[in-house]
């Protein structure tokens, strides 16, 4: 094997597990540590400069940087179900519980730089464009047709997740930048748009179609039955304030899980959830469907709508096949009828939320702008630049339904792609992160960071009384960590950002570190192929997906392994070594974003 390039910016990223899953790439050990300390200004702000949002992502955000997290696979063995870091509901602390943020906030300049930037749609996505795009000097117009910025942000995320005031104040910040939102203006023409003064035009306008269901009787009891997104999107601007007594929702994704918690709020007794796959298959996040069960809502697993019953157009219930995974012989996997009868469901009005779908009607076919037999357009997956060079889409827009945090991610791409055809250079070339690897050491035993390994198991967030949170659908349900359970989850972050460094020459090879080392991660031993190096460590590798920290040759011909999978970064190696052959450096990547360093970009 060779010796690692730690100079390499995606080594030691790939290590800080939670960032590198997260799609904006936030420092999360550095805004928790901050958070530790009570600086939460300084932590909202990192959060603000990557994600955005701080607020509406610490109550809502889909948390791919959780599974990843290494505390979920380092905690204690008898621990009864180990658990990461509450990373997204810390962010919440940050933006709970900053007292001054505007100070830090920074300024659009003066004077703007002669372009002009049209983005379509309010929601995330554009948002994040227009931020980036602004500060440095772009005159950015979105478009949006509600009454209201934020886009699904507002309008399909209910207000018991996610208070109004929450998302007035972060829209806010990026309006008190500069840029100017025409609400209430529905764009019917791209080509109309192009021919105007604009350089460049970015498509954030979201998958605003629900899917339909067609089966018996759907037609004959249309007035009971409802698409999801547009129900919700109604309860959010008060179009519709109740709902019949007994009520069925079609689908198993997060979509679904707000709508019968919604339902539940607005006078639905009996709220039923009923989804073709199985439970652990439902695209819900684990916690929504938690929630759903907590709030007394039954989700029905395995069974296929097949019609609507009706009397005179009068919703009865819904008939339901009753189906089994099978695998054929190439090992496909089907949904077949079991021998059981068909199931009835009484209701009186039925929500659908199966899923979503792009829309671009007011996209003409001479526009330059070509789409996939999907319906969604044909785009450069880095760049985000559609066939037309000057027109960019992101969020779900782009790729179909995700999450705002994905949204985030292709607004700061797109943001670097608008800014490198405007200033006249390769949209293609894409800049690098900024990034630092600084000793965090002040003594032989003393570091600049707490490196005790907290024992506490992850703390539970906690709730309103559910006879209150059921009466309103206006009362935010989780409550949020006060400062004792935010401090008490902010230690059990492992520090991951702070990397334990190797320096072979300094190395006298008397394996100290090795007998320390409360993981048995570090190993010396001769060097190999890969596969055969792991069958040697002290401990068994088995995330193939980490890396091995890879040393050069010592005096003996021995090389240093180390399993990044496992490292608790705990220093007790650094703390031992007598020649200072190990350190521990603080890691700290900041993505690019628009500005100069793009416009230098190799």
């Amino acid at each position: 094997m060779k010796p690692t390039d730690i100079a390499s910016p995606d080594y030691f990223h790939k290590v800080v597990d939670c960032q590198w899953a997260c799609p904006a790439h936030t420092p999360v050990p550095e805004y928790i540590r901050l958070i530790a300390a009570g600086k939460f200004d300084e932590a909202y702000s990192i959060n603000w400069v990557s994600n955005v949002f701080p607020g509406v992502l610490g109550r809502t955000c889909d948390r791919p940087c959780e599974p990843a997290c290494r505390r979920g696979r380092v905690e204690e063995k008898n621990a009864e179900k180990p658990e990461p870091v509450a990373i997204c509901r810390l962010k919440r602390v940050a933006a709970d519980n900053k007292t001054n943020f505007e100070r830090l906030l920074p300024s659009a300049p003066e004077k703007t730089n002669g372009k002009k930037i049209a983005c379509i749609g309010a929601g995330p996505s554009s948002l994040t464009v227009a931020r980036d795009l602004s500060l440095i000097g772009y005159e950015v117009v979105i478009f949006d047709q509600d009454k209201k910025s934020a886009g699904m942000i507002r309008s399909q995320i209910p207000r018991f997740r996610l208070p109004e005031s929450v998302i007035d104040e972060e829209v806010g910040y990026i309006e008190g930048l500069g840029v100017e939102i025409k609400n209430g203006v529905r764009i019917d023409s791209l080509q109309a748009l192009l021919e105007q003064d604009f350089d460049a035009v970015f498509v954030g306008a979201g998958a605003p179609r629900g899917r339909d269901i067609q089966i018996e009787g759907r037609a004959e009891a249309a007035k009971h039955i409802h698409i999801g997104i547009d129900w919700l999107s109604s309860v959010s601007f008060g179009h519709v304030s109740k709902i019949s007594k007994r009520v069925v929702v079609l689908g198993g994704g997060n979509t679904a899980m707000d709508c019968c918690r919604t339902a539940r709020r607005l006078g639905g007794k009996e709220v039923t959830v009923v989804v073709r796959s199985g439970f652990d298959e439902m695209k819900a996040s684990p916690w929504e469907k938690e929630d759903a069960i907590h709030e007394g809502i039954p989700i029905l697993n395995y069974r296929v709508p097949k019609r609507f019953l009706h009397d005179k157009g009068k919703l009865k219930g819904v008939e339901f096949e009753i189906v089994e995974v099978r695998y054929d012989e190439k090992g496909k996997r089907r949904l077949v009828p079991t021998e059981d009868a068909p199931e009835v469901i009484p209701c009186d009005e039925v929500l659908v939320a199966i899923g979503q779908e792009n829309a671009f009607p007011w996209i003409e076919s001479d526009c330059g702008v070509k789409f996939l037999d999907s319906g969604l357009p044909k785009l450069n997956p880095t760049t985000f630049q559609s066939t037309n060079k000057k027109v960019f889409f992101g969020g779900d827009a782009a790729f179909g339904p995700k999450n705002i945090i994905w949204a985030v991610a292709h607004g700061h791409e797109a943001a670097i792609s608008i800014d490198r055809l405007c200033s006249g250079d390769s949209v293609s070339d894409r800049p690098s992160p900024d990034v630092n690897l600084i000793s965090q050491k002040m003594g032989i035993h003393e570091w600049t960071y707490d490196n005790d390994i907290s024992n506490d198991l992850r703390n539970k967030v906690p709730l309103v009384d559910q006879k209150i949170a059921l009466k309103d659908i206006k009362v935010e349900v989780e409550v949020g960590f006060d400062f004792k359970l935010a401090m008490s989850e902010a230690q059990r972050c492992l520090n991951c950002d702070v990397q334990t460094v190797f320096t072979a020459p300094l190395c006298i090879e008397c394996d100290a570190c090795t007998d320390i080392c409360p993981m048995d991660c570090i190993t010396f031993t001769e060097n190999g192929p890969e596969k055969a190096v792991r069958e040697r460590l002290t401990a068994k590798s088995t995330n193939t997906t980490q890396d091995l920290y890879v040393s050069s040759a010592l005096k003996t011909g021995r090389v240093m392994f180390k399993d990044e999978d496992v490292c608790l970064h705990c220093g007790l190696c650094a703390e031992r070594c007598p020649t200072g052959a190990w350190d521990m450096r603080k890691f700290y990547l900041q993505t690019a974003k628009a500005g100069a360093a793009c416009q230098n970009a190799k």
